[in-house]
């Protein structure tokens, strides 16, 4: 088949994160099983406008909205109506594929983004990113296919109308070479890593907050804040105001072998989102042997976290703070619970998730996507 996502960056991208980790890790899995995969993206500084990446054609094309509008164009053209299958990788916005294809589309949506479109736009824009994203895409979008990647954003995706039939979740997995199976030693001192963009729905001045809690009570507690973002000289201001700064390294974006190492020092992961739709950093994490902590309202967690087992769901950032403590302080449990999420990571792979996936683009074959018929559940 000739498939082409369309989203609206790249793991190259300065704001890219699991969304888009998952996009390139099934694509180049599909190039692998016999199809022709292109992904189309805006375009950023330093980024080449093609480029061929693990057998994966990569485009380019314009900025944070205009890529919606140059997407939606390029199906309109000779070249994109020849496509098999569009995926539309929605993250808030869509791309309205269906306005333009009659059939062979599909739908990926890794969770709802009600309470960030409140908190990125607290105003008339966040109310209006969410009547598109719960009321208008739902109806554009009824009879196509979906994919998402935990059953709590599948009933998310339900609750706001698309029917559980044309739903499949298909988890992210994990890449199982042997270079990131010995990345190097524990920390002998108590060490915190937070993996993830820095933007304000991810919620890091939590983790911030957890290490000003307890550095008194842990000497030499330190932070690792692995990625970047638009929101990190707030962040940066945060550990200064809580006089947390030397405790604390921002790392930014770093390679896939330095963030292991990170990860494999790391006593426990924390991690505070709004929201998630699986939260690839808990199973990145977990293959390292490093258990996570993190809320139970962002959804994803879980699934991705088996609470008590794996990590430790809490609901409020006061329990964030004694969860952190306790399982710093008590060696045993975070041992079992470090062998636990190993365990769990070796059961998660990208081959796995690409078959099912796979399966999900067949279905988009047969499907009219402009055929709307009956009432929104």
């Amino acid at each position: 088949m000739r498939i082409t996502f369309l989203t609206w960056r790249d793991t190259g991208h300065p704001d890219g994160g699991g969304s888009e980790v998952y996009v390139e890790e099934v694509a180049a899995r599909l190039v692998a099983r016999g199809h022709d995969v292109t992904i189309r993206t805006a375009s950023y500084t330093g980024a080449p406008a093609h480029e061929v990446i693990r057998g994966v054609v990569h485009r380019r094309s314009g900025g944070r909205l205009s890529v919606y509008v140059r997407g939606l164009a390029y199906l309109a053209t000779p070249a994109g109506r020849r496509e098999d299958v569009v995926v539309d990788v929605i993250n808030g916005l869509p791309f309205a594929a269906p306005l333009v294809r009659r059939r062979g589309v599909a739908a990926l949506v890794h969770h709802l983004h009600r309470e960030q479109w409140s908190i990125i736009y607290p105003n008339w824009k966040g109310r209006l990113g969410w009547f598109v994203e719960s009321r208008v895409t739902p109806r554009l979008y009824r009879r196509v296919p979906h994919v998402t990647v935990s059953e709590h954003s599948a009933r998310d995706l339900e609750r706001i109308g698309v029917p559980g039939v044309n739903i499949s979740v298909v988890r992210n997995g994990l890449r199982h070479d042997s270079e990131r199976l010995d990345p190097g030693p524990r920390s002998a001192t108590p060490r915190l890593c937070v993996l993830s963009r820095l933007v304000p729905h991810k919620r890091i001045e939590h983790a911030l907050q957890t290490v000003a809690a307890l550095r008194d009570e842990l000497p030499g507690l330190h932070l690792d804040i692995v990625g970047d973002g638009w929101w990190r000289d707030a962040l940066v201001a945060e550990a200064a105001r809580l006089r947390v700064t030397e405790a604390v390294t921002f790392h930014g974006h770093v390679p896939d072998r330095e963030r292991d190492r990170i990860l494999a020092r790391s006593w426990v992961m924390l991690l505070p989102s709004v929201k998630e739709g699986w939260g690839i950093a808990v199973t990145e994490a977990a293959q390292q042997g490093t258990p996570t902590i993190g809320y139970r309202a962002s959804g994803g967690l879980c699934e991705s976290v088996v609470d008590g087992v794996t990590g430790v769901l809490v609901d409020t950032r006061e329990e964030l703070v004694a969860a952190t403590r306790r399982l710093l302080a008590d060696e045993p449990a975070r041992r079992a619970m470090s062998r636990a999420a190993a365990r769990v990571a070796e059961t998660l792979d990208w081959d796995d998730s690409a078959e099912r996936f796979e399966g999900a683009l067949g279905t988009a074959l047969t499907v009219n996507p402009r055929r709307v018929t009956g009432r929104r559940r």
